[in-house]
């Protein structure tokens, strides 16, 4: 397989720009140092393609792998033969190699393999080659009656041969290709509820007698009768048409006309039950499994990254409110670099409903720091503290506004040893009010110290493969830090770890270093960091920001290998290092447009894709890539499920989006559902294509129970009656 032209075709690249990406790849260069600084190279292919472009890449190399390994051991057992090794090559997927490989591969103890122990090998042929027309089985198999070996009568030769025969026919690559086709195109998966007097039985009700062709069946629904097998209420199946199936195991096999004929339909009709379909069985499970995990997988990806990515309330003093019942709301108060001021516990929840007492001092913590801003976690006691919070801003006409945060993964990190790290004078409680408080004001600083696993968004993460859901959320985290870029000063070691060259270790050391020596002037102080090399330096340092430094470049994206290239666009065009800095540039990319781009990257020595980065750089020096996303909808009242009527239109906020629809908060502490009916007037594929978490919508009740908790919405046009 030439892995560099098929890559080409299925990423619809230019060859050169493919054998670039390889190359870069391949020398330890980071996706997010290749998509940003290496353009010119790749075509200017996302961090997001170039991942993909990856995986793709070490799943066919690891297929080539494989193959060597079968070519090896078929070639040592002195069995390769030119149709094998013609076989291997056509070969492209890992599937198909196994197939192929099959029936050279040691096998443990069948009852083919003891019936070849006992010299039944060649009786095996003659039943199979089919051309005997006259005698009997008996005659045809008397000479193989050996009673020390345990053939003791000519039925039980017969029958050791069959089983010879029905594991070569199992064995047969084409046949299970052809097979697997099949089961894809033709199959059902059924399920049936095992334990129907037992309470978790009613989650899996819908799937209590379930049928649905394997070509249609969604991933989400595969996912939770998975989860109904391994808890023990559902049995699953797949099912197919099985006098088809034999039928097409025949098709190769049987030839009619012979006195042994007989057998070989017998050997074949065992081939399919016993070895062939409990077989093919699995692996369409598994293929539908391991769609259904990158499904869920794409799905945390596509929930997480926005997520991350929300736009920080910045410069505003923040109060984390944490709620809860019995044991009282915890709060944290925290400037706008935040900073933590104070902490208290107030009571304004049942049981003790001390609202009057709770109002009071938390009015003297907001007038005291002239708190701008209210972050409340959304879990357990939410919505009567967030009904507290709508009464207690009333009283400042607006100047006070509150926002409500997903809390998921707070108690998470408020036990974890960072936490202790960053706040050992707090208790876990009021360290989970901090990490509220700081998800408004930042949530990527913040949520980046958190397993992506207990952010809580996506589907089924607990039954994903650890390993690769982590390595997806991982690249998500790092794409999403070195999107924003990260104050070298201020960052913390969770920040650093994720900027592309770095790990856990060299940020601790930055982190010394900076602790030691003071704040860094310079992005070449880095070279002084220990374990910091000019590898390392070359990945990072484009994506971290000084400001206040020497030179103004460090508090951009510009990378320090282009800061050169970058003087000589300035002079060409009368600019100086103070004008950046006043921000006197506004007319740079008309007078490059009119000097020709081309003309303008050639003389400065780079290409017009870098040139046309570093000037958008030039333009807004520090700028935050977050602020040109819709900010955080701030509140400063709110409503509750009661107050609620079908046809009532509303604003809300993307909380998380599945494969079936989207949940939407709309300010009732219960968010609504969406379903992917009704997000659109037109056909979308998927929820995604429309949505994403954070995005402000305008949403429409269709429906409200109550007794349920339950919210209907959509956002398709009212049909007039």
């Amino acid at each position: 397989m030439d892995i560099l032209k098929r890559i080409t075709q299925e990423f619809n690249l230019k060859e050169d720009h493919v054998a670039n990406i390889v190359s870069l790849l391949d020398e330890g260069n980071t996706i997010p140092f290749i998509a940003r600084y290496r353009k010119e190279m790749t075509g200017h292919i996302d961090d997001q393609v170039l991942r993909e472009f990856a995986d793709r890449l070490t799943y066919l190399r690891n297929i080539e792998k494989r193959k060597e390994e079968v070519t090896s051991s078929i070639t040592e057992q002195g069995k390769m033969t030119d149709e094998i090794a013609a076989a291997l090559a056509a070969a492209e997927t890992i599937t198909e190699v196994e197939d192929i490989y099959r029936p050279y591969k040691q096998k443990k103890k069948t009852r083919a393999t003891i019936a070849i122990s006992k010299g039944l090998e060649p009786l095996a042929d003659v039943l199979q080659a089919q051309n005997i027309t006259e005698g009997t089985l008996d005659e045809l198999a008397a000479p193989y009656i050996n009673e020390e070996l345990g053939v003791m009568t000519a039925k039980d030769a017969v029958s050791g041969a069959e089983d010879i025969i029905a594991e070569r026919v199992s064995d047969d690559a084409e046949l299970r290709k052809k097979l697997r086709r099949i089961y894809l195109k033709n199959g059902e998966i059924a399920s049936k509820l095992t334990k129907e007097e037992e309470d978790g039985a009613k989650t899996y009700e819908m799937y209590a007698d379930y049928q649905e062709g394997v070509a249609e069946i969604k991933s989400h629904r595969i996912l939770a009768i998975n989860r109904g097998e391994d808890e023990g209420y559902l049995k699953v199946k797949v099912n197919i048409d099985e006098d088809f199936a034999v039928r097409v195991c025949e098709v190769g096999f049987v030839k009619e006309g012979s006195i042994t004929t007989p057998c070989v339909k017998a050997a074949v009709a065992d081939a399919y039950k016993r070895l062939i379909h409990p077989s093919i069985e699995r692996e369409v499970r598994n293929y539908l499994t391991e769609n259904a995990q990158e499904q869920a997988i794409k799905m945390f990806d596509v929930n997480l990254r926005p997520l991350l990515m929300q736009p920080p309330v910045k410069d505003k003093v923040t109060m984390g409110f944490d709620p809860a019942y019995r044991t009282g709301c915890k709060i944290a108060v925290v400037d706008g670099t935040g900073k933590v001021l104070d902490t208290t516990v107030v009571y304004p929840t049942p049981p003790q409903s001390k609202t009057e007492e709770a109002k009071k001092a938390l009015k003297g913590l907001i007038d005291k720091y002239s708190i701008d801003v209210i972050s409340i976690g959304n879990g357990t006691a939410s919505k009567e503290s967030e009904i507290f919070v709508s009464e207690l801003v009333k009283d400042y006409n607006g100047k006070v506004t509150y926002a409500v945060v997903n809390e998921a993964g707070a108690s998470v990190y408020s036990g974890s040893p960072l936490a202790a790290k960053e706040f050992p004078q707090y208790d876990l409680t009021l360290r989970s009010a901090i990490s509220i408080a700081r998800r408004l004001q930042d949530p990527l600083a913040e949520l980046i110290k958190i397993d992506p696993k207990a952010i809580g968004v996506g589907q089924y993460q607990h039954d994903m493969p650890p390993a690769r859901l982590d390595a997806v959320l991982d690249g998500v985290l790092e794409d999403c830090v070195n999107s924003v870029g990260v104050d070298l000063n201020t960052a913390s070691p969770s920040l650093l770890s994720h900027v592309a060259g770095l790990n856990s270790g060299i940020a601790n050391n930055i982190i010394l270093y900076r602790e030691e020596n003071g704040k860094f002037s310079s992005r070449k102080e880095l070279l002084k960091v220990p374990k910091l090399g000019a590898k390392a330096f070359e990945q990072c340092a484009g994506f971290l920001r000084i400001r206040d430094g020497k030179n103004i470049l460090d508090n951009t994206a510009v990378h320090p290998e282009s800061y050169a290239a970058t003087e000589k666009l300035l002079k060409l065009f009368g600019y100086t290092d103070k004008d950046v800095e006043e921000r006197k540039l506004s007319e740079l990319p008309q007078k490059i447009k009119a000097y020709g781009e081309a003309k303008a990257a050639k003389e400065c020595g780079m290409g017009v894709p870098t040139m046309n980065d570093i000037v958008t750089e030039l333009l807004k020096p520090g700028r935050d890539v977050r602020d040109s996303i819709p900010k955080t909808e701030l509140r400063s009242d709110i409503m509750d499920i009661n107050d609620l009527v079908v046809g009532m239109e509303l604003v809300g906020t993307v909380r998380n989006v599945i494969d079936f629809g989207a949940f939407i908060d709309i300010g009732v502490h219960q968010d609504g559902l969406v379903h992917i009916s009704e997000i659109s007037d037109n056909y979308i594929k998927h929820p995604s294509d429309v949505l994403k978490v954070g995005q402000i919508v305008k949403v429409r009740v269709i429906s409200v129970d109550v007794k349920k908790n339950r919210i209907g919405l959509s956002m398709r046009k009212e049909k007039k009656k």
